[in-house]
């Protein structure tokens, strides 16, 4: 009789040749389970999804509600359904004044691509500059910003009119024009091995793009939602985008995206030629009842403001001569170490230990650290206990093994 690994290799494609092939049967709070009750400690939340951890009540509660009441109705923004209305009141309302305009879509990419377009349309220029070893989806719009050549060639060719940056550099902000329409950054770079800008760097971007009328576009796909200790991680800098982008944190587990901007800038989707930006599923109901209660928990149960003494907490306990550097900021983090050899080896003995962790696409000798904001000191310490005992069994030849 086949079993599930057999049929997820036979009919489910794939996307590279060594799936970690771990049968998942259930989740909670922090844990995954697999079918014979195996628990581990999800670090990862799904890539930066599960803030606040796997199937909460409250999501599971207004899930359960809007089942009760209608599915798909209607194409986006053609009929008034309230858990839209909503979720995109509550974002405006936490959000600075200028972004008062929520237009919903069903992922990270898919926000990408509708800020693109949204840039170009509102500024009438072409170009579109991004940073080097960015990740802002794996559409074809969203692959053409890819600073990585060996992700998209190929795939050429692709968007013209994209040029890139080097991130946190300030001599590259002169690239920035009057013919450019939009820069795109992620707040804190995620898939670069966790890379957190300067204040200043970020506050120059800002100005330069004022001097140029360029817009500038956040994505805060990966830290949204209090995973960087603020609530968003452009708060750190003291500025404010144009245009920020929206997913994966946002839906509490359930797919929903969005890019948001001033309602001035928005408005030119609406004409010449009018419905310049649609789609069939963004803002589904049961999705956006979902991101209303997460964001109803994170701020009730004030996770953001737990965030730092987290970080500092397994900051304290990674300690190990073969770890290079804790990069990052608030949980989002990275463990250098050697070679992927290394991270690869330690990730499938966490794994066997019962502690899910990752690696990065544009940086795989580090490991990734993303767990649910609601982690307790318990299980933050249980976990580097793990890390560390794997890295020790997995060191580079030059470090001598600690017994």
């Amino acid at each position: 009789m086949i079993n599930s690994r057999q049929l997820f290799l036979l009919n489910t494609a794939q996307t590279s040749n060594f799936p970690r092939l771990i049968e998942i049967s259930r989740s909670k709070g922090v844990y995954l389970y697999d079918p014979k009750g195996k628990r581990y400690i999800d670090l990862v939340s799904g890539f930066a999804v599960s803030n606040i951890g796997h199937r909460h009540p409250s999501v599971l509660k207004a899930i359960r509600n809007q089942l009760k009441r209608y599915l798909h109705v209607t194409v986006y923004g053609e009929f008034v359904l309230s858990p839209q209305v909503e979720l995109a009141h509550q974002l405006v309302n936490i959000l600075p004044d200028k972004l008062n305009s929520v237009y919903f879509v069903n992922s990270g990419a898919e926000a990408t691509e509708g800020a693109m377009k949204l840039a170009k349309r509102y500024t009438g220029r072409k170009q579109i500059i991004a940073a080097d070893k960015a990740y802002h989806g794996s559409t074809q719009g969203a692959l053409s910003l890819i600073g990585n050549p060996s992700y998209h060639q190929a795939y050429a060719p692709l968007l013209p009119s994209i040029d890139f940056i080097t991130f946190n550099q300030l001599a590259d902000l002169e690239k920035i024009s009057t013919e450019t329409a939009a820069v795109i950054l992620e707040s804190v770079q995620g898939e670069a091995g966790i890379r957190v800008p300067s204040k200043a760097y970020m506050q120059a971007v800002r100005k330069r793009c004022d001097e140029t009328g360029t817009l500038l576009i956040l994505d805060e796909i990966q830290t949204g939602f209090g995973r960087t200790g603020q609530l968003f991680a452009f708060e750190h800098y003291g500025i404010v985008p144009d245009i920020i982008l929206l997913a994966k944190g946002m839906g509490g587990g359930m797919p929903i995206g969005a890019f948001i901007a001033n309602r001035n800038v928005m408005s030119v989707f609406k004409e010449n030629p009018m419905l310049g930006h649609i789609t069939t599923f963004g803002g589904h109901p049961v999705s956006c009842a979902a991101a209303l209660a997460n964001l109803q928990v994170i701020l009730d149960e004030k996770l953001v403001q737990q965030v730092a003494g987290k970080e500092k907490l397994f900051r304290k306990h990674l300690n190990h001569p073969s770890i290079r550097e804790i990069r990052g900021i608030g949980l989002m983090l990275a463990i250098q170490l050697d070679s992927f050899e290394q991270v690869e080896q330690v990730s499938k003995y966490c794994a066997e230990e019962g502690v899910m962790i990752d690696w990065f696409m544009h940086c795989d000798s580090a490991l990734r650290l993303a767990p649910p904001l609601i982690i307790s000191t318990r299980q933050i310490v249980s976990a580097c206990r793990v890390i560390v005992k794997a890295i020790n069994k997995f060191q580079p030849a030059s470090l001598p093994h600690k017994h």
